[in-house]
């Protein structure tokens, strides 16, 4: 028997039960994810069925067609683990909010259960990648000399960065959650009803249902039943015929024009960006009516005592203006040996500096602080045009900075916190920075947003973010506004009435959780899945899956690989090693192997043993190629500990 009908003989007896430790948005999302896209078995621990997301977790659990178990413990530790099935388990997904406690209930289910798949949520990047490679090296100690390892693996990921691709298709593309493979960018994109198919278009995903045919990735897109109903991977006949009366749902090439900036072009772009800056300083600050008003009466006084001076006092007149600023600075010598006359006007000059003097101070202190907050402003021309405004640079704003800026696109960013992350990062990058608050009147219009295509707002305030998304509909009501919410109900009413009242743009509001948790789904279902795409109310999973030992694709050309509703094939390369660490890529936070996929192979071309094929299925199709059984229906199941 080959290593890969090991495999799936393995899969198909072994528990599917999954595990998710956490009670914040991102767990109950993970929990819905699983329920509703995997259908899985799932036990989720909680520390209170009050706090957090607990109550809703309660009544998703409560579900009668929902397999959601509940599991109340204040940490995840051993005796947790152990009753909520980790022995057994296929996945524990770890997604507290504090790196500590993730780590230690890693090791303890790695101890545990050996060969079970982790997923971890680390905010931590190079304390990630360490565990990572430790939990790796535990399992590889535990393995048997067989293909169990292929399913023992170790996914640490962060909500922010498996979130930020989305903010940032949405925002430069527009519709389209995005998948990352072999440094190339694709989407999912609507074609509307009768538009012919375009040339960067490469696999049909889906026909969509009669009554949202613009828009299948809102959250509240609803899936009309039968024929008139969404098709997923439809076959060819069912695509061309339906392709004139119902929208379709394709693949689409998405081309970046520029690679990541490299360090050497940071520092030029920084030079030309400083150089510009220096050209442009509000110098003028500093003869402000105000600064102009106090050292025009320290200078009269000064004036009017060097003159007394010169009259009470022989000698040359730089000595009458020398002494009457020694006495006013307070610098001077007691004139007890001098007339009567230079003791008097050396009392009146110090009188002159306790009056004056605190006024130049502050009035110096007020213009030093607005020179450095103006000069800290980078105001975009006034022909600037087609741009992105992005307010809000904290850890999620930093990244999408970070990734919009390997683009063509142009960028305006707006952050009110001059000590906030990401502000280094655009001075460094050379964008246009605004060092305001967006909320306040006339700094949309600085970043020119009657002009911008995208608005992408990202700060920690929901009732800030849709404030600054509405005040931006007033100057420009057909801007593509993306806006990060905390609450993922809020997120979809929000969504839903920005669309109802400005029907002619486009308005995206999601939370972190709610972009994260497809991404913390597919790594809990195995390695081999790449990423999960939302359609209507179901779901289409792309995975990378080794021809040898599946008989439904070795021998058999692309057209004849091809299985209606449930897989078809997109893209083929070499079959590598998957113990090979040498040639390992991340996409999107999973780790795969790197092979040069043809992505537009002929549909003649017959699939081999060594080839490895890049599918996209349905969740019922992937049961089917990893188990070779058909899969049982959805349905509450029995805990794994009854």
């Amino acid at each position: 028997m080959s290593a890969t009908l090991q495999l799936r003989a393995r899969v198909g007896q072994r528990s599917q039960h999954m595990i998710i430790c956490g009670d914040d948005g991102l767990a109950h999302r993970l929990a819905q994810e699983l329920d509703a896209v995997c259908g899985e078995a799932v036990t989720v621990v909680l520390p209170s069925r009050r706090e957090g997301h607990g109550a809703e977790l309660v009544a998703l659990h409560r579900d009668p067609r929902s397999p959601v178990e509940l599991l109340i413990s204040a940490r995840p530790d051993e005796q947790t683990l152990r009753e909520a099935g980790v022995e057994r388990a296929a996945a524990v997904a770890l997604t507290y909010g504090d790196d500590q406690i993730n780590m230690t209930a890693a090791l303890l289910a790695r101890s545990i259960n050996p060969s079970v798949r982790l997923v971890i949520r680390m905010f931590n990047r190079d304390r990630g990648r360490h565990l990572e490679l430790l939990l790796d090296r535990a399992a590889a100690a535990h393995a048997e000399q067989d293909d169990a390892f292929i399913d023992a693996s170790t996914t640490v990921l962060s909500d922010a960065d498996t979130a930020v691709p989305e903010l940032v298709a949405a925002a430069a593309v527009g519709h389209g959650p995005t998948l990352q493979v072999e440094g190339k960018v694709f989407r999912g994109v609507v074609r509307p009803a009768g538009t012919p198919p375009h040339a960067t278009d490469l696999a049909t995903l889906a026909v969509l249902s009669g009554t949202h045919m613009d828009d299948p990735l809102g959250e509240d897109s609803a899936e009309t039943p039968g024929a008139n109903g969404t098709q997923l991977l439809p076959d060819t006949a069912t695509a061309y015929h339906r392709q004139f009366t119902h929208g379709r749902l394709m693949l689409e090439e998405v081309t970046h024009h520029h690679a990541p900036t490299s360090p050497a072009g940071r520092r030029r772009a920084y030079r030309g960006w400083l150089s510009d800056r220096l050209g442009h300083l509000p110098w003028k600050i500093f003869v402000s009516r105000e600064v102009t008003a106090v050292f025009g009466v320290l200078a009269a006084a000064v004036v009017l005592l060097a003159t007394a001076t010169a009259v009470v006092e022989d000698g040359p007149l730089w000595k009458s203006v020398y002494l009457p600023l020694l006495d006013i600075f307070t610098m001077g010598d007691p004139a007890t040996e001098d007339s009567t006359a230079r003791q008097v006007l050396q009392l009146i000059a110090g009188f002159v500096g306790l009056a004056v003097l605190p006024l130049v101070v502050a009035a110096a202190m007020n213009a030093t602080l607005a020179f450095r907050t103006a000069s800290a402003n980078h105001v975009p021309d006034t022909g600037l045009h087609d741009h992105i405004v992005l307010v809000g640079l904290g850890k999620i704003g930093t990244r999408v900075l970070a990734q919009l800026c390997t683009t063509d696109h142009k960028v305006v960013v707006i952050e009110r916190d001059p000590q906030a992350r990401g502000v280094a990062l655009a001075r460094e990058l050379g964008v246009h920075l605004l060092l305001e608050d967006a909320a306040a009147p006339g700094v949309l219009d600085l970043a020119r947003i009657g002009t911008s295509k995208s608005l992408l707002v990202l700060t920690h305030d929901d009732g800030e973010n849709l404030d600054i998304v509405m005040a931006a509909r007033e100057s420009n009501p057909r801007v593509r506004a993306v806006m990060r919410l905390y609450g993922d109900d809020f997120a979809a009413t929000v969504s839903r009435t920005m669309r109802a009242g400005y029907p002619d743009a486009l308005t995206r509001s999601r939370s972190v959780s709610a972009l994260a948790a497809p991404s913390f789904a597919a790594a809990m279902m195995g390695r081999h899945v790449l990423g999960v795409m939302p359609v209507e109310r179901g779901s289409l999973l792309f995975t990378v899956v080794d021809v040898a030992g599946h008989p439904e694709l070795e021998g058999h050309s692309i057209h004849e690989a091809f299985k209606e509703h449930e897989w078809r094939v997109l893209a083929i390369g070499p079959a590598t090693s998957r113990r090979s660490a040498s040639s390992t890529d991340t996409l999107g936070g999973f780790r795969t192997d790197r092979p040069a996929f043809n992505w537009r192979p002929p549909h003649g071309r017959v699939l081999r043993h060594d080839d490895r094929v890049v599918l996209v299925t349905t969740r019922r199709g992937l049961d089917i190629l990893m188990t070779g059984v058909q899969p049982r229906p959805a349905g509450r199941r029995p805990h794994p500990a009854q």
